[in-house]
């Protein structure tokens, strides 16, 4: 029984490093983001009315995220852009996630901006069902970024807040860099681009990218 008991431990072994040698080839799925609106639930209840509660109508990747029935109408000094949806749940902090091109419509200038670091950014409009506010900072363009877990940051071996490149293959692929590693337990495996970064090298939402150094 030793013997046997030795190969066996041997053969999970082999079994172990060939399934981490999987979760390790580098490879990310995508997700892939319009413009969206995050409400703190202060400013909720201004565009919305009192004790007013978002409607989910599906579940995003994120653990917890989800898209909203209820949109917004944001406007800029130079024109507006209608029906840009919610997603819940509601946050600390209202947060309007636009597109580079948005920007040419609404006659303002947002910066590329990771997921709540909104120090220094421009402020905007929104319009909703019951009312109107100025939120005086939070506009930004989404900076690309990588969601893991801690686990995975270790398969892939880099840390959080890690600038890294992803590799895009296919007729219209390439390189992006300065893709931001977001890592915690709360999330899970997905590289996030924006529409705008998604049709420049054709990607889609069933793609796949590989993360390079």
């Amino acid at each position: 029984m030793g013997k046997y008991d030795a190969f066996l431990g041997l053969l999970m072994d082999v079994v172990k490093n060939s399934e981490a040698s999987k979760q390790n080839d580098g490879t990310v799925p995508v997700g892939i983001s319009n413009r969206h609106v995050h409400l703190s639930e202060a400013d909720l209840t201004a565009l919305f009315g009192e004790g007013y509660q978002l409607t989910k109508i599906k579940d995003l990747s994120q653990p917890g995220q989800y898209a909203c029935k209820e949109t917004l109408t944001v406007c800029g000094p130079k024109g507006a852009i209608e029906k840009v949806r919610i997603l819940g749940p509601v946050r600390n902090r209202s947060q309007v996630e636009i597109l580079k091109g948005d920007c040419f419509k609404l006659g303002i200038t947002a910066p590329a901006k990771l997921s709540g670091d909104l120090c220094g950014t421009p402020g905007i409009t929104l319009v909703g069902s019951k009312g109107s506010i100025f939120i005086a900072e939070g506009l930004i363009v989404a900076q690309r970024h990588i969601h893991m877990t801690s686990e995975d940051a270790i398969s892939f071996g880099v840390i959080n807040g890690q600038a890294v490149s992803i590799q895009i293959d296919g007729p219209r692929g390439g390189i992006y860099k300065n893709i931001i590693i977001r890592a915690n337990n709360a999330s899970s495996l997905e590289c996030h681009i924006d529409m705008e970064e998604a049709n420049a090298m054709d990607l889609v939402p069933t793609s796949k990218v590989t993360i390079i150094r």
